[in-house]
C-alpha cells in the first residue's frame, strides 16, 4: 500500500521540555502534531526545574573549556555508564542551544557587560550554567511553548490537556501505528493513529511515594510502553538529590543553584548542639564537603553529597535536629541583593513552606528522590566522527518500531549519575535531534496515519475500555485500598532502594512488591462515577508503577558494585591506608585490578524486557559505547586518589604504546 500524500502525522505524549520542542522541530519540518499532555502544557514538570542548563562559553573557553571537557565531565561524573556518542552530540549541540533559546527570548541573567552570566554546577570546574534567576526552566517552558502555541494557531498542533497516555498501539508487526488516550474530564477513551510516536513523559518519582518530581510524576506512560515491548534500561539508577526540603506532604527541591553561588553546607561539630545556627561560631562548625572535597567543595557530583549528608547524619549522628535528619545549608554570607537576583524564586519557596528566610537563617535540607536516569531503550546511530548521525532513523527509537522516547524517560545521557544543569540540556537537545529523524523514518515507511485500519484501532480502544470498566466494577468486594498500597510502595522503595542499597534488604523488597502488585490488581474504588474521576486514573497509574519497580529491584540486586547513585557498602572499594611508599604502591596496584576487574562484569547497560506470562522483567546486559573516552576511576576525594592515578596513568600509556605498535606507528617519524 503506498502512503498517502497526507503531512506526516506524530502523536508526542507529554507537554513539558523535551515534548515541546519536539513539537516545535517536528512543525517546522512540515508535520502535523497530536500533542497529548496530562497537565497543561506550562504546568508539566519541567517548570519546576531551577539551577540552569550547560554549554561551555567564550568565557570558559578562554579558561581552556570546551566542548570535549563537557563531554568528559559528563561521562566521568555519570560513571562512565553513558553511551558516549550521544553524550559527545549532546555537548557540541550545547553552545547551539543556549543560543537559540536567547534567541526565542528566554530572560537569562546578565553580567554587567551584557553577556549571558553563567554559575558553576556541581562535578566541574568551570562555569558552564546558564540561568534566568531560580526559574530557568519555567522561562524554557515558556519560550518553546509560545512557539508551540504560534504552530497551534496555525493549524499545525492539536493540543490534548488533561489527556492520559494508556499505551501504543501496534500492529501485527509490530509497528507502533498510534496511541490510546484518555480524556481525564469526560472519561473518553480515544484512538490517535499517527506516522510515529514520541513518548517525553519524564521520570518516576512516585513510586518513591514522595520525591521532588510533581505528583504526577508516576512513570505510567514508560511502563505501558515497557508492558507493550519496549525495553526499559538502568532502571536501578535513580538520582538522590542532596539539597531538598523536607516536608509531610511532598519533598521540595532546594537547587543546586544554591550552592553554585556559593551556599555552604556544614553542622555543628558538637551533637545535638542546642545553640541558634547563627551563635554557632566558624570554629564550630564542621564544612563538612568542603574539608573532605578540597578540589570540589559544595559542589561535589550529586551522588556523592548525597552520600556524604547521610553519612553524616546517619553513621556520625551529627543531624541538625533531634526527630528528623537533616544539614544546614548556608547562604547568609551572600549579599541579599545577590540573593534576590540570582536565586530569589527558591528562596520564597523555602520561606513560603518553612515560614523562615533563607537570607537571614540557615536552610535546613536532606536528600531526596530526584530524577531517573534510566529510562527506556533508545537505539542511536553513530557518525563517523564519534557523534550522532543527523537524521537516522534509529535515533532514539525504542525497541518498538515507530515509537520513539526522548527527555527524562529516555535512559542515554546521564549513566550512572546525572550531572546537574544537563537535563534541561538534554530535554531540549533530544527534542531538536530527532524531530529529522522522525520525519525520515516516517517517509520511508509504506503506510501511514491515514492507512491505520479502523479495526485496529477499534481493538485498541476496547481492550482500555475493558481495563478501565473492569477497575470500575470487578473488585466490588475487594478491600484494597489504592492509596495504601501506594504508600506502602512507596515507604518500602525509598527504605531500600535510595542512598545505600544492601542484598537481603532488596531480595525482601522483591518479595513485598509481588505481593503488593497482586493486590494492586485487586483495588476497589470509593468513586465509580463517569466523569472526572481520579481515583481510577490513580488507580491504573498504580498498577503500572510495579513493572519498573520490580526492574529497579532486579537490576539494584544483580549489580554487587558501587557504581555513581548506586551504593552498596558491601562491595566499596576501600581508601589506600599504608604509609609506606612500596606498600602504597603495591595496594594501589591491586585497587586498579579490581577496577578492571569490576568493569569488566558491570559497566554494562541493564536492559528489561517484560514478561507477561511470569509477570516479571527478564534482565539481559549490553555493553556501553566508551568509545571517545577510555573509563577510568573515579577518585574525587578518595585517600590515595594520587597513587592510584599515577598507576592508572601508566597502565593507560603503556596500552596506548601498545596499540599504536599493533598498527606500526611506534618509533614513526
Amino acid at each position: 500500500m503506498a502512503q498517502s500524500n497526507s503531512p506526516t502525522r506524530v502523536v508526542v505524549v507529554g507537554g513539558g521540555l523535551a515534548g515541546l520542542a519536539s513539537t516545535m522541530k517536528l512543525t517546522e519540518l512540515g508535520a502535523q502534531v497530536d500533542l497529548i499532555s496530562l497537565t497543561p502544557v506550562k504546568r508539566s514538570h519541567s517548570v519546576c526545574a531551577q539551577g540552569g542548563i550547560n554549554s561551555c562559553n567564550d568565557a570558559t573557553r578562554q579558561l581552556g573549556d570546551d566542548e570535549w571537557k563537557h563531554l568528559d565531565d559528563t561521562v566521568y561524573g555519570g560513571d562512565f555508564l553513558n553511551h558516549q556518542p550521544p553524550v559527545k552530540e549532546m555537548a557540541y549541540w550545547a553552545p547551539k542551544v543556549i543560543e537559540l533559546m536567547d534567541r526565542l527570548g528566554v530572560p537569562f541573567n546578565r553580567t554587567g557587560e551584557g553577556f549571558i552570566d553563567r554559575r558553576r554546577f556541581g562535578g566541574t570546574l568551570y562555569k558552564r550554567t546558564a540561568f534566568a534567576g531560580a526559574t530557568t526552566g519555567q522561562q524554557l517552558l515558556y519560550a518553546l511553548d509560545e512557539q508551540v502555541r504560534r504552530q497551534e494557531t496555525e493549524g499545525n498542533v492539536r493540543k490534548f490537556e488533561f489527556w492520559d497516555f494508556l499505551g501504543p498501539i501496534q500492529d501485527e508487526t509490530g509497528r507502533c501505528r498510534g496511541v490510546v488516550a484518555q480524556d481525564m474530564v469526560s472519561m473518553e477513551i480515544k484512538a490517535f493513529p499517527a506516522d510515529a510516536v514520541v513518548v517525553a513523559t519524564g521520570g518516576c518519582g512516585l513510586i518513591y511515594g514522595r520525591s521532588t518530581m510533581s505528583v504526577f510524576c508516576t512513570g505510567s506512560a514508560a511502563s505501558r510502553c515497557f508492558q507493550n515491548g519496549a525495553k526499559y534500561a538502568n532502571a536501578e539508577f535513580i538520582q538522590v538529590h542532596p539539597t531538598a526540603i523536607p516536608g509531610a506532604d511532598k519533598l521540595r527541591l532546594m537547587s543546586e543553584s544554591a550552592r553554585g553561588e556559593g551556599g555552604r553546607v556544614w553542622v555543628p561539630r558538637t551533637p545535638q548542639d542546642s545553640r541558634g545556627p547563627r551563635d554557632i561560631p566558624e570554629a564550630d562548625r564542621y564544612y563538612f564537603l568542603e574539608e573532605r572535597y578540597p578540589e570540589y567543595g559544595n559542589l561535589v557530583p550529586r551522588d556523592i553529597a548525597t552520600r556524604e549528608i547521610f553519612d553524616i547524619c546517619v553513621n556520625e549522628g551529627l543531624s541538625v535536629e533531634d526527630d528528623r535528619m537533616c544539614v544546614y545549608l548556608d547562604l547568609t554570607h551572600i549579599p541579599r541583593h545577590e540573593l534576590d537576583r540570582k536565586l530569589g524564586g527558591i528562596l520564597e519557596i523555602y520561606e513560603k513552606f518553612q515560614g523562615v528566610d533563607p537570607r537571614d537563617e540557615p536552610m535546613k535540607i536532606f536528600p531526596a528522590v530526584h530524577y531517573s536516569m534510566g529510562g527506556l531503550w533508545a537505539d542511536y546511530a553513530k557518525s563517523e566522527d564519534g557523534g550522532l548521525e543527523a537524521g537516522a532513523p534509529r535515533n532514539h527509537m525504542t525497541s518498538i518500531d515507530g515509537l520513539y522516547a526522548i527527555g527524562e524517560c529516555d535512559y542515554h545521557y546521564h549513566g550512572a549519575n546525572r550531572l546537574g544543569a544537563n537535563s534541561l540540556l538534554s530535554c531540549i537537545f533530544t527534542g531538536l535531534f530527532t524531530g529529522s529523524s522522525i520525519m525520515n523514518y516516517s517517509a520511508s515507511q509504506k503506510s501511514g496515519a491515514d492507512d491505520v485500519p479502523q479495526s485496529l484501532l477499534d481493538s485498541a480502544v476496547k481492550a482500555q475500555q475493558d481495563r478501565h470498566d473492569h477497575l470500575l466494577n470487578g473488585n466490588a468486594g475487594s478491600d484494597e485500598n489504592p492509596y495504601l498500597i501506594h504508600q506502602e510502595l512507596g515507604d518500602l522503595m525509598t527504605r531500600v532502594a535510595t542512598v545505600v542499597r544492601r542484598n537481603d534488604q532488596l531480595e525482601e523488597a522483591i518479595k513485598k512488591v509481588d505481593e503488593l502488585h497482586e493486590r494492586a490488581m485487586k483495588v476497589s474504588l470509593a468513586d465509580t462515577g463517569s466523569w472526572t474521576n481520579q481515583n481510577v486514573i490513580f488507580a491504573k497509574s498504580l498498577q503500572d508503577m510495579f513493572p519498573l519497580a520490580k526492574a529497579l529491584l532486579k537490576g539494584a540486586l544483580q549489580r554487587d558494585e558501587c557504581r555513581g547513585a548506586h551504593f552498596k557498602p558491601d562491595f566499596k572499594k576501600p581508601s589506600l591506608t599504608s604509609e609506606d611508599p612500596v606498600e602504597r604502591r603495591r595496594q594501589a596496584e591491586a585497587w586498579c585490578d579490581e577496577f578492571e576487574a569490576n568493569n569488566e562484569k558491570y559497566l554494562k547497560t541493564t536492559v528489561a524486557t517484560w514478561n507477561a506470562s511470569t509477570n516479571q522483567p527478564d534482565l539481559a546486559y549490553e555493553d556501553v559505547d566508551t568509545s571517545l573516552i577510555p573509563p577510568r576511576p573515579r577518585l574525587y576525594g578518595l585517600v590515595g586518589a594520587e597513587a592510584i592515578e599515577e598507576v592508572w596513568n601508566e597502565r593507560a600509556a603503556k596500552k596506548l604504546a601498545q596499540s599504536k605498535s599493533g598498527t606500526g606507528l611506534v618509533g614513526a617519524n
